[in-house]
């Protein structure tokens, strides 16, 4: 049963609109108040806040701030409620990020059509599509059910970039977003002595080149293909369209945004402070983490020892010598770039 949280201070127009909403089915929890709406939202976490604008304590407009701001209740849909049609509060409201508005008197028809869409287009970004081509042409399949996101399913563009070929380039200004629908690719860096780091790599599935994009910067690394790989195109207008049209989908790239800044400090932690041997053994634990998943057990990967060095940060001769001890130590088996790890949780465990 989804949950509903209503927010409203008038009494009659809370008890109707509540009784509307158990009659069709779903859960309301309710409050008087915006400052009680916003400790009942950090509690329950309702599927869907419906909200009053103009009311005592905080208004409608502070409750969706707070909200927005806090990581856990980002997501959740947002209508609002009010007596005032004027566009102004029409315009703030949306800039906020509300997914809908209801105007007062409104019918029940027109409440639980608005409240239906919300929730199912919440559940459509929640959903779990698989991380391959087709994963992507049904989330791009079920998006042309809303209007405002057509144009971005209509307008994909797919390249194919050989191994070791540049899919875009450190210094240059971002046109739109990439999805990797085969083959893998890593983000590297090149210091004025020509020294590669890998500050990340790519698996099927990922999306990549955004942070740049929404943050206004060039592009502060560049991305190459490690092997053949198929590569979508999502152009800036149609992304940026997206998410100012779902809170749900902005909340999610924040999210991994926020995630990409932490596993950067991380990493620079690990090579401030970690042994090359230590390092090297969490090199082999990232690689079984992105790609693990994709073969069969035990884990093997082919790459380069200049790729591995360029994730260690250390001298391609220093991660040879490093794999020849552990080869030595029957923790992996080398033939050729292949690697296969043979025991991955004494490589987790590797002392400093």
């Amino acid at each position: 049963m989804k949950k509903i949280l209503l927010i409203e201070d008038n009494d009659d127009v809370r008890e109707n609109t509540q009784e509307i909403l158990e009659l069709s089915g779903y859960k309301v929890v309710t409050a008087v108040n915006g400052k009680e709406g916003v400790a009942l939202a950090q509690t329950e976490f309702p599927d869907l806040i419906i909200c009053d604008i103009m009311m005592p304590e905080l208004d409608g407009f502070g409750v969706l701030h707070l909200l927005s701001n806090t990581q856990e209740t980002a997501s959740i849909p947002f209508i609002f409620l009010t007596a005032k049609a004027e566009k102004s509060d029409l315009r703030k409201g949306m800039l906020l990020g509300a997914d809908d508005y209801l105007t007062k008197p409104f019918d029940d028809v027109e409440l639980l059509q608005a409240v239906e869409v919300r929730l199912h287009k919440s559940e459509l970004l929640k959903t779990q599509f698989s991380r391959n081509a087709e994963g992507l042409s049904a989330f791009l399949g079920e998006v042309r059910h809303f209007q405002e996101l057509r144009h971005l399913a209509e307008n994909r563009r797919t390249h194919t970039y050989k191994k070791k070929e540049s899919i875009y380039n450190e210094n240059t200004y971002p046109g739109g977003v990439y999805f990797l629908e085969s083959g893998r690719a890593k983000a590297r860096r090149i210091n004025d002595l020509g020294k590669e780091y890998i500050t990340e790599l790519y698996k099927v599935g990922d999306f990549f080149g955004y942070a740049d994009l929404i943050k206004g910067n060039t592009y502060q690394d560049s991305v190459v293909a490690l092997e053949d790989a198929t590569v979508s195109f999502i152009p800036k207008h149609d992304f940026f369209k997206l998410l100012e049209s779902d809170r749900n989908l902005s909340g999610k790239f924040i999210r991994m945004l926020s995630n990409e800044v932490k596993d950067r400090e991380e990493s620079l932690l690990k090579l401030a402070y970690n042994s090359v041997r230590k390092r090297v053994a969490e090199a082999l634990v990232y690689l079984y983490e992105m790609y693990g998943k994709e073969g069969k057990d035990p884990f093997s990967v082919s790459m380069s020892r200049e790729d591995i060095a360029g994730i260690v940060g250390t001298a391609t001769e220093t991660v040879i010598r490093t794999l020849s001890d552990f080869k030595d130590e029957n923790l992996i088996s080398l033939k050729g770039s292949n690697i296969t790890v043979l025991e991955l949780e004494r490589l987790r465990r590797m002392k400093n």
